[in-house]
């Protein structure tokens, strides 16, 4: 009973710490699971490719309640290996557990499809688990395994689902979704940062400005919420602001991506206004890493 799937990480439109109104878009960059069962065994063992140190609780927890809920509670071994950096804001854990949770219906020998719920295209009748259902249950694990203030299930249904996604995250509602087509350029920073670790209250003083990234985003001025997010959480959250200073001229949007420390720059291809590449030549002079890819509207599947 062995499966594989992968998952998109995402970039910030809107944090959701402030007022639990949250959007993210998903951008091609991956997760990949892969998730062995086996009736006999007792737990599941996990191991993260890229640091075997790391705390493995998220994915082992996936495996363990997707197996109770579609399965017969059967244990084994869960291997993740990803293109997204641990604790750099662009949702690795999002990724990471609905890379899971796919993997395992894949070992479970289950049908994932949509739903016809806001995901997107025509509800497939022969599947036996939406995408959404999954996303809900990752997010799920996430909370139970302390990883996420919110839910972060604006994370995970852009992760999920491809696109943007803007969600009600108290809830683990799904607002809208529309499919975008952008270039996008990533500064993450040396140093990492942890979203269980933010602080809320600095977060939640800043929820006017939230409620105003949240009516542009509903209205479809996404890279217009991105960059007003970046200045008010960055802000919130300590980080400098000059990284995204230096990217207004030359970007359709720029935001800090969850709680840092990336930033994350996104560019029009029919904006002949904008410029990543001279962006890319801003931004390293900078310590760090930069990274060069696209959005995505697939989302997450099988392999």
């Amino acid at each position: 009973m062995e499966g594989r799937a992968a998952a998109l990480g995402a970039g910030t439109v809107l944090n959701a710490l402030a007022t639990g109104t949250g959007a993210a878009f998903g951008i091609d960059v991956e997760t990949r699971a892969s998730v062995a069962l086996d009736p006999a065994a007792e737990g599941v063992d996990g191991t993260i490719a890229e640091d075997p140190d790391a705390d493995s609780a998220l994915i082992e927890r996936c495996v363990a309640l997707a197996t109770e809920r579609w399965g017969d509670g059967e244990g084994g071994t869960v291997r993740t290996d990803s293109d997204v950096p641990l604790a750099a804001g662009l949702k690795s854990s999002s990724a990471a557990a609905n890379a899971t949770v796919l993997a395992t219906c894949d070992a479970l020998g289950l049908r994932v499809g949509d739903g016809g719920d806001g995901a997107g295209g025509d509800p497939d009748p022969a599947a036996d688990v939406t995408r959404l259902e999954a996303c809900r249950l990752g997010v799920r694990a996430a909370r139970e395994a302390g990883v996420t203030v919110t839910g972060a299930f604006d994370d995970a249904t852009a992760s999920m689902l491809g696109g943007v996604t803007v969600t009600d995250n108290a809830g683990d509602e799904l607002r809208s979704r529309e499919a975008v087509d952008w270039d996008v350029l990533v500064w993450t920073p040396p140093e990492r940062a942890y979203s269980a670790d933010a602080d809320v209250a600095r977060c939640e003083a800043v929820a006017p400005m939230a409620d105003l990234v949240a009516d542009l985003a509903l209205d479809g001025r996404y890279a217009e919420a991105m960059t007003v997010n970046g200045l008010a959480f960055s802000a919130a959250l300590g980080f400098d602001a000059d990284p995204a200073v230096e990217a207004m001229p030359r970007a359709t949007g720029v935001s800090l991506s969850g709680t840092g420390p990336s930033v994350v720059a996104v560019a029009d291809p029919t904006d002949p206004a904008t410029d990543l590449d001279a962006l890319a030549d801003a931004w390293g002079e900078r310590p760090g890493t930069l990274r060069r890819t696209t959005t995505s509207n697939d989302g997450a599947a099988v392999e």
